[in-house]
C-alpha cells in the first residue's frame, strides 16, 4: 500500500440552510440510497487504500453512526482500518478543530505511526468517482510535493470555489480561494496528494505559526516555495456547498448517462446498507422520470424527482422536480414542486409546497396525520 487517506468531513456551511441544522454536509443523502461522503470512502477503497482517517467534529452523530462499521467499505482492521476522529479534550489540547490544517495537527499522531510514503487527502462533501492510485503516479512523474486535483467548470458562481492558474507544465502558478473575481474557470477539486513526511513537516509548521487551514496557510502560502502541481479531470465532479448545489446533484441522477457512470460501471459506489422492501407502487401510482429509493410506498403521481428511503405518498398527491428525504409522511392531495423535504418529516393532506423562483427547503415537523 502506497498511501494512507485522510477525509475532511468536520466542516459546516451556512448555504446549505436548514439542511445542516442536524447533519453535516458529508452525511447528507445522495442518489436515493447513499450518503455524500460514500464516494470519498469508495474511492478509497477502489485505489486499494486500506487505511482511512475521517475528521468529523459539526454536527456529527448521523455521519458517525453511518460510519460505526467499517464493513461496507471493506477496510478490514488486518489491512488497515477506518479511523472516526472528532475533537477531543487532552492535556495539551482542549479547543475544536480550527480548521483543516488544525484538525490534521491534533490527530498528528495517525500520521507518525503510519508506515505509508503518501497521503491523500479529500473533502467528505465531493460526488465522483477517481482512482487515486493515478493520481499518486502523475504526483511521482512531476516530482511534486503537492498534487491538487482541479476540473474546469461552467459556472456562473466559479468565486465560490478555490481557484487556480497553472503554466503548460500543469505546474500551479497562482492559487486563491474563493477570489473576488475569479480569472479562471479551473477550480479545486479538495482532492490532494502529497509525501506524508512533508506533511508532517508543513503541519508542524503552520502550528507552530498558529496557522489552522489547509488551503490558505499551506497551499496558498507555499505555491511559490513548493512544487505544486495540477490533475486535471474531465468526468463528473460535483461539491455540495449550496442548497442549489444538492438539489442539482441529486437530479442530476436522473440523467441515465449519470446513473449509469455510477451504478452500472465498475468500480462500485458502496454504502451502509438497510435491509427493506422493494417500492410499493399502489393502484392509482403514477412515476415517470423518477429515482425511488427501497421502503417507499406510493398511491401518488412522482414527476422528475428522487424519493429516498421510506418515503410515503398519499392518494392523489403531486410531486414534481423535488427532492423527498429519508422517512417522510405525505398526506392525501398534497402538491410538492421545486421543493426538498426534510427527513423524518409529516406533510398534512391537502399541503401546497412549491418553490417560486428557487428551491424551497420544507421542514415538517410533527407527529404522522393518517388523513
Amino acid at each position: 500500500m502506497r498511501a494512507i487517506g485522510i477525509i475532511l468531513a468536520g466542516g459546516n456551511n451556512h448555504r446549505m440552510k436548514e439542511l445542516t441544522r442536524k447533519r453535516a454536509i458529508a452525511a447528507m443523502p445522495v442518489a436515493g440510497a447513499y450518503r455524500s461522503i460514500d464516494f470519498a470512502l469508495s474511492n478509497m477503497t477502489n485505489s486499494h487504500i486500506q487505511k482511512v482517517a475521517v475528521f468529523t467534529q459539526f454536527n456529527a452523530r448521523s455521519l458517525n453512526e453511518h460510519l460505526s462499521s467499517s464493513k461496507w467499505w471493506d477496510f478490514g482492521r488486518k489491512q488497515g482500518g477506518l479511523y472516526v476522529f472528532t475533537p477531543t479534550v487532552t492535556a495539551e489540547n482542549n479547543s475544536w478543530y480550527r480548521g483543516t490544517a488544525d484538525a490534521i495537527y491534533q490527530n498528528l499522531s495517525f500520521l507518525k505511526n503510519s508506515h505509508e510514503p503518501y497521503v491523500v487527502i479529500a473533502s467528505g462533501d465531493g460526488v465522483y468517482k477517481m482512482d487515486y492510485n493515478k493520481v499518486i503516479e502523475y504526483h511521482i512523474e512531476k516530482k511534486a510535493d503537492i498534487t491538487v486535483v482541479c476540473k474546469d467548470i461552467n459556472d456562473d458562481d466559479v468565486e465560490r470555489f478555490g481557484v487556480l492558474k497553472m503554466n503548460e507544465e500543469s505546474r500551479v502558478e497562482d492559487f486563491e480561494e474563493k477570489p473576488v473575481v475569479a480569472r479562471t474557470n479551473t477550480v479545486s477539486c479538495g482532492i490532494y496528494v502529497i509525501r506524508r513526511r512533508q506533511l508532517i513537516e508543513l503541519i508542524e509548521k503552520s502550528a507552530e505559526e498558529e496557522r489552522f487551514d489547509f488551503v490558505r496557510d499551506i497551499l496558498i502560502r507555499y505555491k511559490s516555495l513548493k512544487r505544486i502541481y495540477g490533475y486535471k479531470i474531465k468526468e463528473y465532479w460535483s461539491n455540495i456547498s449550496t442548497v442549489s448545489d444538492y438539489f442539482k446533484t441529486n437530479m442530476d441522477f436522473l440523467n441515465k448517462d449519470v446513473n449509469d457512470y455510477f451504478f452500472r460501471t465498475y468500480p462500485d459506489v458502496y454504502s451502509k446498507v438497510e435491509d427493506l422492501p422493494p417500492a410499493k407502487y399502489n393502484v392509482g401510482a403514477t412515476v415517470s422520470n423518477a429515482l425511488i429509493s427501497s421502503g417507499c410506498i406510493l398511491n401518488g403521481t412522482v414527476e422528475d424527482s428522487v424519493l429516498f428511503r421510506k418515503v410515503f405518498v398519499g392518494n392523489n398527491s403531486y410531486i414534481k422536480n423535488s427532492i423527498i428525504l429519508n422517512d417522510v409522511y405525505i398526506g392525501d392531495n398534497a402538491h410538492i414542486e421545486n421543493c426538498i423535504v426534510e427527513s423524518r418529516g409529516t406533510i398534512r393532506a391537502n399541503a401546497y409546497y412549491k418553490g417560486e423562483g428557487g428551491i424551497q427547503v420544507v421542514v415538517a415537523e410533527g407527529e404522522r396525520y393518517i388523513m
